[in-house]
């Protein structure tokens, strides 16, 4: 059974940085896709980034330059480092994996989530 778990939400000031991460379980090999997607309240899901098996790494028009994502398939982790962080990146950070390539960037072509974290962002 594949399963996603998100670790590194908090509170944190207009400027600061957060670091997520998102540990894959129950998927074989490296040949799969990994995202970052964010859901504030009363607004629909939306893309953060992705990085596919390839090395491909694609990122929303909104966090490009502040916000990098990595993978690391020793551990099975794929990380979000978040920098510069403004009050409207305020909302909860899922991951999702796919066996899919290529530009991942709906959520539908995702197939397991994770549970979410919380980031919010104070002024």
């Amino acid at each position: 059974q594949v399963q996603l778990v998100e670790s590194g939400g908090g509170l944190v000031q207009a400027g600061g940085s957060l670091r997520l991460s998102c540990v894959l379980s129950g998927r074989t090999g490296t040949n799969y896709s990994m995202g970052w997607f964010r859901q504030a309240p009363g607004k629909e899901r939306e893309f953060v980034a992705a990085i596919n098996w390839s090395g491909g790494i694609y990122y929303a028009d909104s966090v490009k330059g502040r916000f990098t994502i990595s993978r690391d398939n020793t551990k099975n982790t794929v990380y979000l480092q978040m920098n510069s962080l403004k009050t409207e990146d305020t909302a909860v950070y899922y991951c999702a994996s796919t066996p899919r390539g290529g530009r991942m960037v709906a959520p539908a072509s995702y197939d397991y989530w994770g549970q979410g974290t919380q980031v919010t962002v104070s002024s």
